[in-house]
């Protein structure tokens, strides 16, 4: 019984799902979006969380920014184009946030857009 044991537990983590790139970029996305959700909902309290997330969100957006630029990326130009169009948005937007002048409506909005876009199998 022992043996038995010992090949499930081995043998176990073998059956987890393997993530793809799409799936780590949806996670990320995710976790930011409800961040800067349950923050914004908790109004001047929640500031600092809300700062904090969606500076995180500046940063996702420029990584996506970077490797859109990079050779390597395989995306169509006209895809490309349009994160690095979303990230230069992302960022004049979020100083707006951040200076009280603005929610977080549209970024929650892009960013919902993009995860349904990674969940349908766009590329």
């Amino acid at each position: 019984m022992n043996a038995l044991l010992n090949a499930k537990r081995a043998y176990g983590s073998a059956k987890a799902p393997t993530r793809t790139p799409k799936d780590l970029e949806f996670e990320a996305i995710a976790r930011i979006t409800h961040r800067m959700i349950s923050a914004s909902k908790e109004g001047k309290k929640g500031f600092p969380a809300l700062a904090e997330a969606v500076h995180d969100n500046r940063k996702l957006w420029q990584i996506f920014q970077t490797d859109a630029a990079s050779s390597h990326n395989a995306l169509s130009e006209d895809l490309k184009e349009q994160i690095v169009y979303l990230a230069a948005f992302t960022n004049q937007y979020t100083s707006q946030i951040l200076s009280r002048k603005a929610g977080v409506g549209p970024l929650v909005e892009i960013n919902t857009a993009i995860m349904r876009g990674l969940r349908s199998g766009a590329s």
